[in-house]
């Protein structure tokens, strides 16, 4: 038993070692050559004129974040809708409460008017 718990830590000890090691990497063999044209803001192609500091509404959180709720019910969806024939009615009992609940999500937002276009 105590061998299960050891591969568990020696896999848990490569996940965090081996992406702080290529971040070491890239940091130690980057060119270090900074200019004032490598520090300005660049987007798109196009030099920006003024102010470059955009405050964005929060309305836009709003929906990236339905957004996500709704696609990680897709990412839950999807495998259940693939083992539909060999699952049994609580399973369908526990998907139909489950859609319900995020419907019941998206009613409150709808009725909040969180989902306007301002």
């Amino acid at each position: 038993m105590l061998s299960q718990y050891a591969f568990i830590g020696v896999f848990a000890i490569v996940a965090f070692a081996l992406p702080i090691i290529g971040l070491l990497m890239a940091w130690l063999l980057r060119p270090k050559k900074p200019n004032p044209a490598k520090n300005s803001t660049y987007e798109c192609g196009v030099e920006t004129i003024g102010d470059t500091w955009v405050q964005f509404k929060a309305q836009y959180y709003l929906y990236a974040l339905i957004f996500v709720v709704f696609d990680v019910e897709a990412a839950f969806v999807f495998p259940w809708a693939v083992a539909y024939n060999k699952l049994g009615v609580y399973a369908l009992v526990e998907m139909v409460l489950f859609v319900a609940i995020l419907l019941g999500g998206l009613l409150y937002a709808w009725r909040k008017q969180a989902l306007d276009w301002h």
